[in-house]
């Protein structure tokens, strides 16, 4: 099993795709990391969807493939060189639910990094935080 080496600097999980903070990959590259994450993810997800029954009521694409797909297939990433720009990235990562409207405010989506910011509580997954 392939590990994944980065920093996690901030994070926001949507119902059909996610945007992460991270740092550069101790092994690899982000394309690596990033396909490594979602294979992961997928797995479990599919796996214990059966377990979870009407509980989990997932959507996914069922665009002409044998096994529905649950991530997008590509990603983009952009180069944040300055604490300046972690910021920002940051503060778009936490208003993008707000602003789909799935949530009224950034501390009402569990699925993000923007407890550890806010008022240092643990999230889902533990955060390197920007200094």
């Amino acid at each position: 099993m392939t590990t994944l080496e980065v920093a996690l600097v901030g994070y926001v999980v949507r119902p059909e795709h996610m945007h992460l903070l991270i740092g550069e990959a101790g092994h690899g590259t982000p394309s690596t990391v990033m396909q490594v994450l979602k294979q992961r993810v997928s797995h479990r997800l599919r796996s214990q969807r059966r377990a979870w029954g009407a509980q989990l009521r997932l959507r996914f694409d069922r665009s002409g493939e044998l096994l529905p797909r649950f991530w997008q297939l590509r990603f983009h990433d952009f180069n944040v060189w300055s604490h300046k720009k972690r910021v920002e990235k940051l503060h778009y990562m936490n208003l993008n639910p707000v602003k789909r409207g799935l949530a009224l405010h950034p501390k009402d989506w569990p699925w993000s990094s923007f407890a550890f910011y806010s008022k240092r509580q643990p999230g889902l997954a533990p955060i390197d935080s920007v200094q």
